[in-house]
């Protein structure tokens, strides 16, 4: 892996990250476009350390916002604290049991299975990319509200489905969860910061479930892995920044459009990604 890959998988991740496309297709695409192995253990650490670039971003773009509504008063901050902790165990809930329904459907035919060995089916991909097309699609048709805010019943939603976005790589997580706040009622500018705010809090857990594979992994590698791991850090660093670069830039795009009422776009583009994925898979 050169450098120039590094940095090309840093854009694509820092931006599709961030915006309602799905960035696990658009990684999984680019890297076998560039002849990569998305299971090599250099690559898992490359994508953690993009993943937790891309989660600096979310901070650093809606800190003041949320500290002008959530942190304003202590009720606030409650207000808001019980919903993101509603939200994420929604997530927990859902996402855990979908994980261990699709494991058991596949281990008895695939010994020592793990759902990642489902993140390269080009199939399901374009499926889940065009199911969040569909989904943002409608969501773009519903006229905003202003005045709503997120609820615990709407933080439970939009947390479920958020757990159903995690084991299918293509199936949009902020476009999933912030269509679902806005079908729900909610302002389009609430949606988009509590959906971001649950991913903040969600990040570090797949970084650590990340880490750990890797350690697995490593744990079984010969001594060459162990010097493409080390030789992957440098580069890695440089892409970690790229992508909280690339990040900021997205959100940026994203809050516009969403402003705009121009959502439908990415619902359009899902759909025509989901074309290229099964052109390409």
């Amino acid at each position: 892996m050169n450098l120039l890959q590094v940095l090309t998988l840093a854009v694509v991740q820092g931006a599709a990250e961030l915006l309602p496309v799905s960035s696990s297709a658009h990684v999984i695409v680019a890297e076998k476009l560039m002849g990569l192995d998305p299971t090599a253990p250099e690559m898992t650490l490359l994508l953690v350390m993009l993943h937790t670039g891309t989660m600096f971003a979310v901070i650093v773009y809606f800190r003041r916002t949320w500290r002008e509504t959530w942190f304003a008063s202590a009720t606030t901050l409650r207000s808001a604290g019980l919903n993101l902790l509603v939200g994420t165990a929604a997530t927990a809930i859902v996402g855990l049991a979908l994980l261990q329904l699709i494991t058991r459907l596949f281990a008895s035919h695939t010994p020592g299975f793990e759902i990642e060995h489902l993140f390269g089916d080009a199939r399901l991909m374009a499926a889940s990319l065009a199911t969040a097309g569909v989904l943002i699609l409608l969501a773009a048709q519903l006229d905003d509200r202003p005045g709503d805010d997120i609820t615990p019943r709407t933080a439970a939603w939009i947390g479920a489905v958020q757990g159903l976005c995690l084991p299918f790589r293509g199936f949009s997580r902020s476009g999933a969860t912030i269509s679902t706040g806005m079908a729900l009622g909610v302002a389009r500018r609430r949606a988009e910061e509590f959906s971001f705010a649950l991913a903040v809090v969600l990040t570090p857990a797949v970084v650590v479930r990340e880490a750990w594979r890797l350690v697995k992994a490593q744990g079984a590698a010969s001594a060459l892995s162990h010097a493409a791991l080390m030789s992957a850090v440098r580069p890695g660093l440089l892409g970690m920044l790229l992508s909280f670069v690339a990040g900021l830039a997205a959100l940026r795009w994203l809050s516009r459009w969403l402003e705009q009422g121009r959502w439908y776009v990415f619902g359009l583009y899902c759909l025509l990604a989901s074309m290229v994925v099964l052109a390409v898979g």
